[in-house]
């Protein structure tokens, strides 16, 4: 066997098992009419390519650093650090912020995929570049389904990937860069896919759509023109028990929703609009408060599968091993459970974006020894975390773990309609806080440090950034314990294959 398909052990050496190949490597998109834009993506595409996993199927993606030794919107070489953003994976695998790919080497990241149905991405995670990485295009979609998401919710050309983004574009068309003094980048054209303001052909159906935000520091408030509701069916990390229908929902960089539209009262020609009602302390353009079209056109094809919009959802049992460690269903987690409390304040100290006072740059000069917090693993703990840094918001995610949300000190205290079901990334507001349940269930062997961070990527590499250890922190050193090598295979070694994954006219 070559290096590239060793195995892993996660305990169960009869699980199903796939590998995949990807290169970070410069592409051409013809993003604005007339021009063409260079792109830093995985397979030199944005968004890169989609990879769709069945729960129980292991996953070994290759990734080589085919970066030239110059980079793209700064001199300095492209290095990464992937991340797929919700897996519980090792933490040699998770994209630790300085487990660094430099452009020559190769890594073999491993993912367990045991968790239900739910929409995942992988994303760079590099520390001081994730923000020009993931904007010059290091981001694509990672859905994992299982029997229980695929009997309740529309599939095929029903079950459609929408990454929203902004970008800034010189008038040659190359991207341009600006994070206004360390706080974010808010462009003035709306992305869909990587492509501006687009038109989706649809027909007079309901469709599944995973929505999540790719931009840097914008947050979004999506609507409907006409003013129907959409339906919420499932959060970062799988679907809800109840299904929510809201008229507009609030979403930030990393957060996954998936809606329902029901286009079912449409006749061909008609078309709805997707608009952004934009959120506090955005900086807003003439044209940012759109985001796309819905074209409808004749029925044609087999009959849906779904044809009702469902009120409540069933999940499935907690996978097989979560729930041989002692796992619960997020949803399922009390207060009662929790054997400790903590809190993390977000705050901006001294012109740098700090979480409890400590910043990454701490992190790193504690020789990777400073933590948050050691929870033993399968303990169950209560979280709470609050915006101090005045006007900005902070979406903010923790590693390895899915939590509920119990609380927000709004005014009835409760979350939104839109956050009742489980999540990796929570949306804190100008003065918010909020309140979560996790339980941190760990692979087999698979104790160690992950980090926690604000998902606005300006601030995460501008030091907003810490982490945590899931049982014995000296474990499954993140950057040690799986380091890249060189890769020696030839190029062209792993032709690119692509699957069908959006329908046509999007």
């Amino acid at each position: 066997m070559t290096p590239f398909e060793v195995g892993f052990d996660d305990g169960d050496p009869t699980r199903p098992y796939a590998r995949y190949a990807v290169t970070a490597q410069l592409g051409r998109a013809p993003i604005l009419p007339g021009l063409s834009t260079t792109v830093a993506g995985y397979n030199g595409l944005f968004p890169g390519p989609t990879i769709r996993v069945s729960q129980g199927t292991r996953t070994e993606v290759r990734i080589r650093n085919g970066f030239p030794k110059s980079g793209l919107l700064f001199p300095q070489a492209i290095d990464t650090a992937t991340h797929l953003h919700g897996s519980p994976s090792l933490p040699q695998y998770d994209g630790y912020a300085n487990d660094i790919t430099v452009p020559g080497f190769v890594k073999n990241y491993h993912y367990p995929n045991t968790d239900r149905a739910s929409t995942l991405w992988y994303h760079d995670h590099r520390h001081l570049v994730t923000a020009q990485n993931v904007y010059s295009g290091l981001a694509a979609f990672y859905p994992i389904s299982d029997p229980f998401e695929r009997a309740q919710l529309p599939q095929d050309e029903y079950d459609v990937p929408l990454m929203i983004s902004d970008a800034l574009f010189h008038a040659d068309g190359s991207l341009a860069f600006n994070t206004d003094d360390d706080k974010g980048l808010w462009g003035d054209i709306i992305l869909v896919n990587g492509v501006p303001w687009p038109t989706m052909k649809v027909k007079p159906r309901i469709y599944r759509f995973r929505v999540l935000i790719g931009s840097i520091g914008r947050s979004y408030r999506p609507t409907l023109s006409n003013g129907d509701p959409v339906y919420i069916v499932g959060t970062d990390h799988g679907m809800v028990p109840v299904v929510q229908p809201v008229s507009s929902w609030r979403q930030g960089t990393g957060e996954r929703y998936e809606i329902l539209i029901d286009f079912r009262t449409f006749k061909a020609g008609q078309s709805v609009d997707l608009h952004n009602l934009s959120n506090k302390n955005n900086i807003d353009f003439a044209n940012t408060d759109k985001i796309m079209r819905f074209q409808v056109v004749a029925d044609s094809g087999p009959a849906a599968t779904i044809t009702s919009i469902p009120a409540a959802l069933d999940p499935g049992p907690v996978p097989v091993p979560d729930a041989a460690q002692g796992g619960h269903s997020v949803m399922d987690l009390t207060p009662a459970m929790a054997v400790a409390r903590r809190e993390l304040r977000f705050d901006r100290r001294g012109g740098q974006w700090t979480i409890n006072g400590i910043t990454w740059q701490d992190v790193e000069a504690s020789g990777f020894t400073e933590l948050f917090a050691n929870p033993t693993p399968s303990s169950v703990e209560e979280w709470t975390f609050t915006n101090s840094s005045g006007g900005w918001f902070h979406p903010v995610h923790v590693h390895l773990v899915a939590a509920k949300i119990t609380a927000r000190n709004t005014d009835d205290g409760e979350p939104f309609a839109w956050e009742r079901g489980p999540k990796d990334v929570f949306y804190l507001g100008e003065g918010e806080s909020v309140t979560t349940l996790m339980q941190f269930v760990t692979q087999p062997n698979g104790q160690g440090k992950y980090m926690i961070h604000c998902h606005n990527l300006t601030h995460e590499d501008h030091d907003m950034m810490v982490q945590f250890a899931a049982g014995n922190p000296t474990d499954n050193d993140p950057v040690t314990s799986a380091p890249p090598v060189l890769d020696t295979t030839p190029t062209g070694s792993f032709p690119p294959v692509y699957l069908p994954t959006l329908p046509a006219g999007t």
